[in-house]
């Protein structure tokens, strides 16, 4: 499907991985807890029965700090069967303040692409995760104010891309989304009928991954240091949808 570029009027983004580092900071602190962990089971079994408890308590805790800081509690008595002491525990809490406490590392060129499509563009964050969390990280991050919409979710799904664009007065064929997830960032909003550009992390959570779009082709871009090439493509008289740029 070709859309002309000159349609697209709001430009999204992603939050975590795609403005910011994020993933880093979670597998140093999984790493640090499997240590914790390694009298008394191996790695691969430690790091993959948090894995399942990560995925089977996202309907209960959602995605976050927090969640997954409850996710490493309840692993280590599980998997201590009980006898992980108080102050293990307490380095497991210590563990989700560091976590929380990181500075947020702006990714290369995000702050030079911002102002470069500040006020060509609407500009919107849509992120997922604890509402807090997400809060600080944009108040810290240094570009809040770039943005005209912030939009933090439980989930990202067709339907709550659908009822953000029908919020603000969006048209889908209007609605350009960036981001580094497939399942969250490119995927759901193919479903609505909008355009979505990937722009990979080198590390991807696994619940993030996908394997079942080997037929679908998007737009891609290798990282936003390639600013000018993403500004070339959106200034194209019209773009492929199913043809990636890089």
């Amino acid at each position: 499907m070709t859309i002309s570029a000159a349609n697209i009027q709001t430009i999204a983004f992603d939050a975590d991985d795609t403005l910011w580092r994020n993933e880093d900071i979670f597998i140093h602190a999984q790493d640090e807890f499997i240590n914790l962990l390694l009298p008394y089971h191996d790695e691969n079994y430690v790091r993959s029965h948090l894995a399942e408890v990560q995925i089977e308590n996202l309907q209960h805790f959602g995605y976050g700090i927090k969640g997954f800081t409850l996710s490493m509690i309840e692993t280590a008595i599980e998997l201590t069967e009980g006898r992980i002491t108080g102050s293990e525990i307490h380095e497991i809490m210590q563990l989700a303040k560091c976590m929380l406490s990181s500075p947020v590392e702006l990714l290369p060129n995000v702050a030079k692409v911002l102002s470069a499509l500040q006020g060509e563009y609407r500009l919107l964050v849509i992120t997922k995760g604890d509402l807090l969390d997400q809060e600080s990280k944009l108040a810290r991050s240094g570009i809040a104010d770039q943005f005209d919409t912030i939009e933090i979710v439980s989930n990202k799904t067709a339907d709550a891309y659908q009822q953000i664009l029908q919020r603000h007065a969006i048209f889908v064929e209007n609605f350009l989304m960036v981001g580094n997830s497939l399942k969250s960032d490119i995927l759901p909003v193919l479903d609505i009928g909008a355009q979505a550009l990937h722009i990979p992390y080198h590390s991807t959570w696994e619940h993030e991954q996908v394997t079942d779009y080997t037929l679908l082709r998007y737009p891609q871009l290798a990282s936003l240091r390639d600013i000018e090439q993403l500004l070339d493509w959106l200034q194209q008289p019209s773009f492929d949808n199913h043809k990636a740029i890089l």
